[in-house]
């Protein structure tokens, strides 16, 4: 093996990284935006076409993450720890797996979206999604620490108030709703959306790890 192929052989390829995360950021925030004009579309045939686009945009993903999991098996030396690209990936993923079954779950169990306790869990995980591009958007080049951070920070604000909206919506729905049945997919349907702002914290947990280590 020629010296010139030695050395690219010991480069890390960052730019393959870093441009396989962006565009699965970029899908994050589309599945984000598009949860919203799903649970503002009364028309169940309509949001059945806009979770079709979700579901196109979660098989691109999977096939990213793919592509990210298949560059860390082949190169040696890669931009951060090999756990971290791990761990990212797969918490991006979870996010658009989840974002994609919250909407799936709407019209299977045939729910009226329109409850405010479900449009503002969606107003939450668009902000989110848009939060977790912006921070992975500056790990190219670390040259914003403050961006990721303060990204970081929206997202950890978003997943509290999450938790504090999944609580009071709860409790709503135990003392208002008088189907059972219609309790049991309400509940499971905040339940899944929940997940999706802890999936966030997730992602900016490996992200903030990466930058006290590499800032």
């Amino acid at each position: 093996m020629g010296f010139n192929n030695i050395i690219k052989f010991f480069t890390p390829k960052d730019k393959v990284f870093f441009t396989l995360f962006e565009q699965v950021a970029v899908t994050v925030a589309q599945m984000g935006k598009l949860l919203k004009e799903v649970v503002a579309e009364p028309d169940f045939e309509k949001r059945g076409i806009l979770i079709n686009q979700m579901e196109d945009l979660e098989h691109k993903n999977d096939e990213t993450t793919h592509q990210i999991f298949t560059e860390l098996g082949l190169n040696f030396i890669t931009p951060f720890d090999r756990e971290d690209i791990h761990y990212l990936a797969t918490s991006l993923d979870d996010i658009c797996d989840y974002i994609y079954a919250s909407a799936k779950k709407i019209n299977f169990y045939k729910v009226n979206p329109g409850e405010t306790g479900i449009q503002k869990m969606a107003d939450i995980i668009s902000l989110g999604s848009e939060s977790v591009k912006t921070a992975v958007f500056e790990l190219r080049n670390m040259k914003n620490i403050r961006n990721i951070t303060d990204a970081i920070v929206k997202v950890n604000s978003y997943e509290n108030q999450a938790d504090d909206l999944f609580d009071m919506c709860i409790e709503r729905l135990f003392e208002t709703e008088d189907d059972v049945k219609m309790l049991i997919k309400k509940r499971e349907i905040y339940q899944v959306m929940e997940i999706v702002t802890d999936k966030f914290e997730d992602a900016a947990n490996v992200m903030e790890s990466i930058i006290v280590k590499y800032a």
